[in-house]
């Protein structure tokens, strides 16, 4: 799940605990919100960042949540189209688990396909993208090794 440092980064979300993944209004990104369960993990991906990368963990305490802002005509993410009765956006609430050193695109890249994970194709503008189980154990190696390389340079 990716969003702007600037914006809502790890430390925010370390902060405050549990945060509602409120304001995204695209389609498939929706769909892919929808289809998760409580218990799920989801990395934290710092987007529009220098350089971007996954930031850290975090797991989903509440699914298929009604993202209020669709209602409020003062909110960037206001939809007029949407009614409480007939809600067009779904989201999720997720807690922070931890915060690790950056695994950024470049190493993202260097390490996978495409076709293995979405954020590393070209144009992929996707704010919440699924991740394989097996492609996400290799990004928990990555972090591992991330660490390790941290504690013996120390």
């Amino acid at each position: 799940m990716k969003s702007e440092p600037d914006v809502y980064g790890i430390t925010d979300l370390e902060r405050d605990r549990i945060t509602l993944w409120d304001g995204v209004r695209n389609y498939q990104a929706r769909n892919y919100l929808k289809s998760m369960e409580v218990g799920d993990l989801a990395f934290f991906y710092h987007s529009n960042a220098k350089p971007p990368g996954i930031v850290g963990l975090m797991h989903i305490v509440e699914a298929r949540v009604v993202d209020p802002t669709q209602f409020d005509p003062d909110s960037d993410y206001y939809d007029a189209k949407s009614s409480p009765d007939a809600p067009r956006w779904h989201t999720v609430r997720a807690e922070f688990v931890k915060k690790f050193p950056m695994i950024s695109l470049e190493i993202l890249r260097q390490t996978f396909t495409p076709e293995e994970l979405a954020v590393v194709r070209q144009g992929n503008r996707l704010s919440v993208l699924p991740v394989e189980k097996e492609i996400s154990d290799r990004i928990f190696n990555l972090i591992s090794e991330q660490i390790s390389n941290r504690t013996r340079s120390r």
